[in-house]
C-alpha cells in the first residue's frame, strides 16, 4: 500500500524513494508486524483464555510433565501471527504483483484450515481434530490452486523446473509432475512444522530462521544482477516474497515473547499450518524446492522420527523411539525442555547455513 501511494511522489519529495527498495520495505515490514504483535498480543491472549475455559487439549499419550505444566494454556496464537503478517505485508509490499497474492491466499487458507482444527479441538475437548483424511484433502486442494496460477503467470524457460543445488544453472524439467510435486512441498512443510511445534518456543525459531533464508533467496532470484552472478534462476517478482518473509520475522519475534517457556499461548495449527505453507509456497515459487529440505532438515527429521515410528510399530510391534515427534524422545531421555529448544535451534541456524552456501558454491 506505501509503496502505491508514496513511490508516485517520490519524483517531488526524494526521499520517499526509499521505498522503491525492496530492502528498505523488508525491514519495514518486519519491524510494523513486531509492533502490531506487541500491541495485540495481551488483548489475544486474555481473549483466548476467556472462551477456552480449559485451554488447549493435553495429548495423554505424549510427556507426563506436560499435563501438569502445560494445562490450561490457550491455543490458537497463531491467529497473532496471521494478522500481523498480513497486515505488515498490506502495508509494505507491492500489490500489483501476483506472487503476493498468491502466496497470501495459500496463508490465509491454510490458516482457516488450521483454525477449524483448533476449534474443533478445543470443542470436543480433545486432542483429536479435523480427520487427517479430510485435512490433507483440502490442503492439497489450496496447494493445487496456488500451483496451477504459478504456473500460468510463470515464463517457459522456468515452469515446470526445479533447480538442482551445488550447480551451475541445472534444473530438472518434470513436466507434468511439476504440479503433484510441488503440492507435496507445500503440504509437507505445513504439515512438518506442525509437527515440530511441540515445546514451548521450538517451532518458531527455526521458522524465523528459515524465513531469513528465504528471504535471501527470495530477493536474490527476483534481482537480475543477483540471480546472473549466483547463477541462480531469475525469477520476475519474487523479490517482493523477501517482504512476506521479513514480515513472518517480525510477527514471529512477537510470538516468541509470550511463546517463550513457560509459554502465554500456543501457536496451534492456525499458526503451524499458514507459517508452514508460507515457507513451502516461498520455496516452490523461487525455484529452491530442494534447498528447503536442507535449509528446513530440522522439520524433515522430525516428520522422518514420527514415519519410522509408526513404519516399525506396525511392522515389528517395536518402537524405535521412546516417543515420536524427535522431540518427545529426548524429553523421555531427561532433557529439560530448554535444552532441547536450543540445540534444535543450533542445529536448524547450521542446516541455514548449508542450505545457504549452496547460492555460492556451484
Amino acid at each position: 500500500m506505501f509503496y502505491y501511494y508514496l513511490v508516485p511522489l517520490s519524483e517531488n519529495f526524494s526521499f520517499l524513494n526509499l521505498f522503491n527498495y525492496i530492502t528498505f520495505r523488508a525491514g519495514g515490514a518486519l519491524f510494523t508486524s513486531l509492533i502490531i504483535s506487541f500491541i495485540l498480543g495481551p488483548h489475544l491472549i486474555n481473549y483466548l483464555k476467556k472462551i477456552q475455559k480449559s485451554g488447549q487439549p493435553i495429548r495423554k499419550d505424549g510427556p507426563k510433565s506436560h499435563i501438569i505444566k502445560k494445562v490450561g494454556t490457550p491455543t490458537m496464537g497463531g491467529t497473532l501471527i496471521l494478522f500481523s503478517l498480513i497486515s505488515s505485508v498490506i502495508l509494505w509490499s507491492n500489490l500489483v504483483n501476483k506472487l503476493v497474492w498468491l502466496v497470501l491466499f495459500v496463508i490465509i487458507s491454510f490458516g482457516v484450515i488450521g483454525a477449524i482444527d483448533d476449534f474443533k479441538k478445543i470443542k470436543n475437548k480433545s486432542s483429536e481434530g479435523t480427520s487427517g483424511k479430510i485435512r490433507l484433502i483440502f490442503e492439497f486442494t489450496v496447494a493445487v490452486i496456488f500451483l496451477y496460477f504459478l504456473n500460468l503467470f510463470s515464463v517457459e524457460e522456468i515452469r515446470n523446473h526445479i533447480s538442482i543445488p551445488y550447480t551451475k544453472g541445472i534444473t530438472i524439467d518434470l513436466n507434468y509432475w511439476y504440479i503433484p510435486f510441488g503440492a507435496f512441498v507445500v503440504v509437507g512443510t505445513a504439515n512438518a512444522i506442525n509437527l515440530t511445534d511441540g515445546l514451548d518456543g521450538l517451532a518458531i525459531g527455526p521458522i524465523m530462521i528459515t524465513a531469513l533464508s528465504f528471504a535471501l533467496i527470495a530477493y536474490f532470484t527476483g534481482n537480475y544482477i543477483f540471480s546472473e552472478y549466483l547463477k541462480l534462476p531469475f525469477i520476475s517478482g519474487t523479490g517482493e516474497l523477501a517482504i512476506i518473509c521479513a514480515a513472518l520475522i517480525g510477527s514471529g519475534l512477537g510470538f516468541l515473547w509470550y511463546n517463550a517457556p513457560p509459554a502465554m499461548v500456543f501457536m496451534g495449527d492456525t499458526g503451524s499450518l499458514s507459517v508452514g505453507s508460507a515457507i513451502g509456497a516461498i520455496a516452490v515459487a523461487t525455484k529452491h524446492e530442494i534447498v528447503l529440505a536442507i535449509i528446513g532438515g530440522l522439520f524433515v527429521l522430525e516428520t522422518v522420527s514420527v514415519i519410522i515410528q509408526v513404519t516399525s510399530f506396525k511392522l515389528t510391534g517395536k518402537r524405535i523411539f521412546k516417543m515420536a515427534p524427535l522431540h518427545h524422545h529426548f524429553e523421555q531421555k531427561g532433557w529439560s525442555e530448554s535444552t532441547i529448544v536450543i540445540r534444535f535451534w543450533i542445529i536448524s541456524i547450521v542446516l541455514a547455513l548449508i542450505g545457504l552456501a549452496s547460492l555460492k558454491l556451484r
